[in-house]
């Protein structure tokens, strides 16, 4: 049967028409996509879509949502999450040691997520909420979090884990190739806690020190955060020494630490409040991390022998 030309034109008006609706309905009724992940305690979690309401506990996990532009999920936050500065608004529900169980219920999140450490997993689960535990400690676990992260959040990994692990990569060598040789031959103590805890070579810490060209005078053979004797430091003698505890209590309060020469010649590099939560927080601010270790590095050096 032929058409004049005017009706052809109209029919096929009409079918790309029905064609675009069709395709729009579909949209509209297709399933969100199921996802499951692996946490760090070895608990596989499942979930019928990416979750919209997520309540973090702990501070760099919070800071991972955000860097993956999806600050806008988090719906509840712990004591110490206070960056970037939008989350400062949010509900606070305590920390992972002494979480408010009733106000994150109150706050019907689809997970939380929090340290392997926190206490508050099982109470939590068995109240029906999805729990996510990730503790990054080293580099590996910095990036392997932000990719698990990514995962939760349908975040393709090209916008996600690998253009900020490429920011965070290409950030520590930059920083460790504008030392001086100078910076580079000094011996480092990096205390992250009175105690005075430490950060070993195997710490995320640890390992943005190495790949600066410096020596950690706490070997790996200790743990990535161990507690030390004050003797050790004595003994161990650092060229340098760097303070990311937030308490800024001072440093030679420790017995006999008078006599470590960069305390005698103050070599010592107390980070304040701020850059603090950046030095010791693994995540997504590591590059900026590395940039404030690096200048404190080359300030405080000693000369070449």
């Amino acid at each position: 049967m032929n058409f004049p030309s005017c009706s052809l034109a109209l029919w096929q008006r009409v079918g790309v028409r029905a064609a675009l609706l069709l395709s729009l309905t579909f949209l509209a009724v297709a399933p969100a996509r199921a996802l499951q992940l692996t946490d760090d305690r070895g608990v596989s979690v499942s979930f019928a879509q990416s979750p919209q309401r997520i309540v973090s506990l702990l501070p760099s996990l919070t800071e991972s949502v955000c860097a993956m532009d999806q600050c806008q999920r988090l719906v509840g936050v712990d004591r110490y999450s206070n960056y970037p500065a939008s989350v400062r608004s949010l509900p606070v529900l305590g920390g992972g040691l002494d979480p408010n169980i009733e106000g994150i219920v109150a706050l019907r999140p689809d997970v939380v997520l929090l340290a392997t450490s926190s206490r508050a997993s099982q109470r939590l689960e068995s109240l029906g909420i999805k729990v996510v535990a990730l503790e990054p400690r080293s580099h590996a676990d910095v990036r392997r979090v932000l990719e698990k992260i990514g995962v939760l959040l349908d975040i393709p990994e090209a916008q996600g884990v690998d253009r900020l692990w490429r920011t965070i990569d290409a950030s520590i060598s930059a920083a460790a190739q504008s030392l001086s040789p100078r910076a580079r031959r000094a011996r480092v103590y990096f205390e992250v806690s009175r105690g005075p805890y430490a950060a070993g070579e195997s710490s995320f810490i640890g390992e943005t020190l190495t790949r600066l060209g410096v020596k950690n005078v706490v070997p790996a053979a200790l743990g990535p955060f161990p507690r030390l004797n004050p003797e050790f430091v004595v003994r161990a003698n650092p060229d340098v020494i760097m303070v990311g505890n937030r308490s800024m209590q001072a440093m030679a309060s420790y017995p006999g630490w008078g006599s470590i020469k960069a305390v005698k010649e103050q070599r010592i590099c107390v980070f304040g409040v701020v850059e603090s939560d950046v030095v010791v927080r693994p995540g997504p601010r590591m590059a900026e991390a590395a940039r404030l270790m690096a200048r404190c590095l080359e300030d405080k050096a000693p000369a070449a022998p």
